[in-house]
Order: structure tokens, then sequence, then C-alpha cells
């Protein structure tokens, strides 16, 4: 699912949104316990239990595609009668209104489901009636054809609210706050089935973890039954071991720089685009030699790749390329770089000693003060 598909399921969740049709919730302890469990005509909810439902389905649908949000996708082996894919295309065919079913559900993930403290498992499902849409991408309310009917999952962490003191008003005065267990925003959810191209995707879902590096493997492969995700950290490091491999003992450093400053120019090419820019393997290797790989390190390359990341994997280049800085470290120094000013950073050979040289051009600050580095002009050459 890309940005607009994403957004276009979130602005369901307003004050004037009608598509949700049930909710169920099953609360579960540290010890793996069920503790209470709602069942409920969603609009039969209070007003303001409504609006804090909906900040937190929300929350499941936000975050970065491919680092918070991942389309996963089912195999015709994933799809297969007594998998998982099929619990979840019942409880959608169901409308949530098999307690049988929901309860088969609740049991999937309170077993595979690695936390260790309280939480809170949400289902809802909705029927969203998909208005269609003119040329100028203005909506046609009365032209639609299609009724995207999804589940969404929240799993919330429940917490012990902090201690403290507050005003009673009844009394008069200031009394110990009494300590309440506090539903959380969403850790991990999900979205079935996807919403691709404006329309009902039974072949995929999209999953949410709001801790990009803990995306609960175990969890996934038993509740949704597809392949799970692949990590920014994890990606990044595949990346490096490809260059690594590739280049041997001749990762230069020019060859480093010009590699991201091409990859900068990259993000800043596609930064408009609703899905995040991918790479596979032909545009990897593109990739290293615009940056200056000579030809003969790159004899094995499709090989390595293969072997690191898989024939026919992609990889993120936000995940490569992180928050975009140009980072610089030795074991005693580190140093980070506005990656359109890499030229202000040179190695050179100075007195027999190898060194970073950094030319300084405005102001010089140490701890955030201002310093003066030098008395005059330098001596000229």
């Amino acid at each position: 699912m890309n940005k607009r598909e994403i957004s276009e399921i979130k602005k369901q969740f307003r004050k004037d949104g009608n598509a949700i049709t049930r909710i169920c919730g099953c609360y579960v302890d540290a010890e793996k316990n069920i503790k209470t469990t709602l069942r409920e005509a969603f609009f039969a909810l209070s007003e303001e239990e409504i609006f804090k439902y909906y900040d937190i389905f929300k929350k499941a649908l936000s975050g970065s595609i491919g680092k918070n949000l991942h389309t996963l996708e089912y195999s015709i082996h994933d799809e297969e009668p007594g998998s998982p894919h099929e619990l979840l295309m019942t409880l959608r065919a169901d409308q949530l209104s098999d307690d049988e079913t929901v309860d088969s559900f609740y049991n999937k993930v309170i077993e595979s489901y690695d936390y260790g403290e309280n939480y809170y498992i949400i289902l809802i499902h909705s029927s969203y009636d998909i208005p269609g849409r003119a040329e100028d991408r203005e909506e046609m309310f009365d032209a639609s054809d299609e009724v995207y009917n999804h589940i969404l999952c929240c799993i919330c962490p429940v917490k012990l609210s902090e201690p403290g003191l507050s005003y009673n008003e009844a009394a008069n005065a200031i009394e110990e706050r009494p300590r309440d267990w506090w539903v959380q925003p969403p850790m991990t959810g999900f979205l079935f089935p996807a919403f691709h191209d404006r329309s009902t995707d039974i072949h995929s879902v999209l999953y949410f973890s709001k801790n990009p590096e803990q995306l609960h493997g175990e969890w996934v492969d038993a509740c949704l039954g597809c392949p799970p995700p692949v990590s920014f950290k994890a990606q990044k490091e595949t990346f490096q071991e490809i260059l690594a491999d590739t280049l041997g003992d001749e990762c230069e450093y020019d060859i480093v720089r010009q590699l991201h400053e091409n990859l900068t120019e990259m993000v800043e090419e596609h930064k408009e685009d609703m899905e995040p820019l991918t790479l596979a393997r032909p545009a990897v290797r593109d990739l290293l030699e615009k940056s200056g790989v000579e030809a003969e390190r790159l004899q094995d390359f499709d090989k390595i790749y293969d072997e690191t990341a898989g024939e026919n994997t992609a990889i993120l280049v936000p995940a490569i390329t992180g928050s975009g800085k140009f980072a610089l470290k030795t074991p005693d120094v580190e140093i980070r770089v506005n990656p359109e000013r890499l030229d202000l950073v040179e190695t050179r050979f100075i007195e027999g000693r190898r060194c970073l040289v950094i030319a300084v051009e405005d102001n010089v600050e140490v701890n955030g003060l201002p310093v003066k580095m030098w008395e005059a002009e330098p001596p000229a050459e």
C-alpha cells in the first residue's frame, strides 16, 4: 500500500465516518491470562470511547512505509486450508460475529506474541463503500462499484499510571491520585486485506510496528501466516555487507562519498513518490558503477548480491541512507557532515599521517559555544 491508499483508509476514522460495524477486544495480563473481553456494535459505545478508539486506529496506520508500515504478500502455499490466512478470511467474512472464531484468533495472539506485560487486543470490522474518482481525482460518491470489507487489529500496551497528587473537587482537597491501568497507543497491528489500487487485495496485508526494530517475526508467522518484514537495520547491514564483499580492500573514501551523494540525489528526485524507492540487484550494480567502482571489482557482484540479499530481493533506499547525514567515525572521533557540503571534507597526508581535512568557512561551535579558532588570516601556502 502507498501513502495515498493508507491515508484514504485513515480518513474513515472520524466523526462523520460510519464504516465500522463491530468491535471486539481482549485484555491480557503479563502471565497471558485473559482478564476481560469486549464484543459490541461499534456505535453502541459512548461518543467519548469512540473518539479514543479512532485515535488508536489512526496510530496503527501511521509511520514510514518500509519502516513502520510493511505490505506483506501471501504466496499460494500461505493460503492453504487451515492457514492463518484462512482464519483472517473467516473473521472478515463473519464480520467478527462468530465468537469461536474470534476466540481462536485471540489464542493465536496470546500463544505467539512475546511481550511480558499487560496488553489489549482490539479487532474491528469495517465496510468502506469506495467512492469513484473522476480524472481530476475528485471523489464521486454516487459512482461506487465496490465495498472494501476489512478487519483492523491493534495490540496496545496497558500500563499502570504514574503515582501523584490530584485535586478532588468533591472534597475540595489535594489528595493522592488513584493509579489506573491505561491503554497506550498500539505497538503492533495489521490491516487485512490490503487496499491496493483502491481495491481489495486478499493476497496481501498491511503490517504495523511502532518499533521498527521489533517486528515480532514469530507472531507474524503464527497470526498472519506470511513472510515477516525485514527491518531497516537489517537491510542497511545487508547493503554494507554487499559493498564490503564487492570492494574488499578497495573500499576507498572517495567511492563511499560518491555513493552517498548519488543516493542522496536519488532520494531527492523521488521524494514526492507515494511509495519508498527500492533498488533491485541491477539498480545496485548501476549505482556502484556510477560511484566509481571499476568493472573488474564487479565481476562477482551478482553472486555476492544473491548470496547476501537474495536474487529477487530489493533494498529500500531510505534504509541505506538513514537520516541522510554523512558520518565519519574513528575510534576516538565522530564527524557528521551535511550531505550537500561533502566538498568541505578531504583526505590528505600531512607530515606522514593520514588526515581528514575539514574546510571551515563559517563560525565554529564547541559544545554549543561559539569559539575563535585563529587570531588572523592563515599564512598563504
